[in-house]
């Protein structure tokens, strides 16, 4: 906002600068504007002499003089310093930062939404977790981060398709229905033999016992292929539910099984085939995968006959391009690490982009109660399941917490501290503050006092407490677009708390309402200013803002 008005400025001496031959038109758009990070270097920064000095082959400061007194002119700037080996630092003038708070009251909700994406169409996969049991919460964190993702790319102007892929075939799935299968002759007292490794926990009972109780023992002779299709008929509508719980959808669902179904599985062998990229070993077939930057050739059909996981997963990617999508993002967990590049050099081998496709990995979560790990084990049922979760700290703590770490850090959700009602809790810390800021806009409305606009009443803000915010406001359309072009959700959490943060510090530092008519009107400016970005923030990544706590 104000660093897109900064930037056109400093284009525009730039320009002016070539015109008066200072420095050549060969350093256009190389050069960035940024926010210093240390207090003094003004309110923003360009490196436009050190990189006009490297192309024109000239002295840095020798470049930032004649830039800085272009600069010093225009009606934004206050003063302008060469710092370092050339940095230009800009120092606005002090009235420009409440300029902000008209755009957001004209936008209001749409407040920090842009159409960079350009309607973009963009395949977000996620969770597609193995309808073998509830969703445990490392799908929950998968769940939230694509949502989240999903999210700030709608908010960009991208059109957006939410898609989960059903796996319903291969080895897991038998297993599934062998598990099922055996409580089911044992609720009958029947002779059943439980597969090694298979489902151990009580939701297995609980598919049988329905199937007991629906048709009895007319099961006991059924092919196992029912069991498993029952199993995972009831898996999956309890996993369906259990995201709509935290606020989570699917426009769309993908069968693995259909690729075997249509053949789009022996069409992709067959295009490697004719291209000289598969051969037999041992039995089984090989893709040539080091022909396309791999390490050694994979696996793609077990001497079995069964396909590994790279082949299915090739084909369904195809299969995005197919659809004709501009970018397929995925969203896996840090054990796909080793597969996603085998599948990337299949899909690049069937002569695709694979530069189309980005995959967020990201690391598993541990929790802590008591300041001690909970242990977990999928295949022994002993995890604590998104349901669970929920129920225990609410859905707003679960997205909030699976949220604050980048996708590639391990996240430890403390349980404690999530139901704490506290400013110690984070999400309770900026839920908090966009509640005060209700309870500050009713009493307003009860004295009577109103909202100041005018250029002169919002010259009242004076305080540094007060520019903190107005500047952090300004930041915020710039953040909602680079965490989409970055898909880094997590910065908006960042942002949140910080905000948060300097809001309470200004509250317990400055009265809002107050026997002055033009401040109270200024500073009640401010907080709605804040309130709205505090609610666009936190609907943006899938929270609710409580008007009371």
């Amino acid at each position: 906002m104000i660093k897109s008005q900064i930037k056109e400025i400093v284009d525009h001496c730039f320009t002016e600068g070539v015109r008066l031959g200072y420095w050549s038109g060969a350093v256009a758009g190389r050069y960035s504007i940024e926010v210093p990070k240390r207090e003094g270097q003004g309110d923003f920064s360009t490196n436009f002499a050190m990189v006009a000095a490297g192309i024109d082959k000239g002295k840095p400061r020798d470049l930032a003089v004649p830039m800085t007194e272009l600069l010093a002119g225009q009606p934004m700037v206050e003063r302008v310093e060469i710092a370092g080996p050339g940095f230009i630092n800009l120092f606005l003038k002090k009235t420009i930062w409440a300029t902000v708070l008209a755009p957001i009251f004209a936008q209001g909700e749409n407040f920090g939404r842009s159409e960079d994406g350009q309607g973009r169409r963009v395949l977000v996969e996620f969770v597609s977790a193995n309808p073998t049991g509830p969703l445990s919460v490392g799908h929950g964190r998968n769940a939230v981060l694509g949502d989240t993702i999903a999210r700030l790319l709608e908010a960009n102007g991208y059109q957006v398709q939410r898609e989960y892929y059903f796996n319903d075939s291969g080895r897991q799935m038998r297993v599934l229905g062998e598990s099922t299968r055996a409580r089911y002759l044992e609720l009958l007292g029947m002779p059943a033999s439980f597969p090694e490794d298979g489902y151990q926990g009580d939701y297995i009972y609980g598919i049988a016992r329905s199937m007991v109780e629906e048709a009895g023992d007319s099961f006991q002779d059924a092919a196992v292929d029912i069991f498993k299709e029952r199993a995972q008929q009831a898996i999956f509508t309890d996993i369906d539910t259990t995201l709509r719980r935290i606020g989570i959808h699917f426009d769309t669902y993908f069968n693995e099984h259909s690729l075997y179904e249509d053949g789009r599985l022996k069409a992709v062998v067959d295009q490697l085939r004719g291209k000289g990229l598969i051969y037999e070993k041992e039995g089984a077939t090989w893709f040539k995968a080091s022909e396309f930057g791999q390490e050694q050739d994979r696996v793609i059909i077990k001497s079995s006959g069964e396909p590994t996981y790279r082949l299915p997963d090739i084909a369904y990617h195809c299969d995005k391009f197919e659809r004709g999508y501009d970018w397929m993002i995925n969203v896996f967990g840090s054990d796909h690490i080793a597969t996603v590049p085998d599948v990337l050099a299949g899909v690049r081998a069937l002569g695709h982009d694979d530069s189309c496709i980005t995959v967020v990995l990201y690391q598993f979560v541990t929790l802590l109660r008591d300041g001690k790990q909970v242990k977990m084990s999928t295949r022994k049922a002993t995890f604590v399941t998104v349901d669970e979760l929920v129920d225990e700290v609410g859905a707003d703590a679960l997205r909030f917490f699976f949220l604050m770490r980048k996708p590639d850090n391990v996240i430890e959700f403390d349980l404690d501290l999530a139901k704490k009602q506290s400013q110690e809790n984070p999400v309770y810390y900026v839920q908090y503050a966009h509640a005060r800021l209700c309870s500050i806009e009713k009493m307003a409305a009860e004295q009577g006092a109103v909202v100041g606009l005018t250029q002169q009443i919002l010259q009242r803000l004076v305080e540094p407490e007060e520019y903190a915010l107005l500047k952090m406001l300004a930041d915020y359309p710039q953040l909602v677009a680079g965490a989409a072009a970055d898909l880094a959700p997590h910065r908006i959490i960042f942002y949140l708390i910080e905000l948060a943060g300097q809001f309470h510090g200004f509250y317990n530092k400055h009265k809002v309402l107050t026997d002055d008519h033009d401040l109270t009107g200024a500073r009640l400016a401010l907080c709605q200013g804040v309130k709205t970005v505090v609610y666009n923030g936190l609907h943006l990544i899938g929270l609710t803002a409580p008007v009371s706590m």
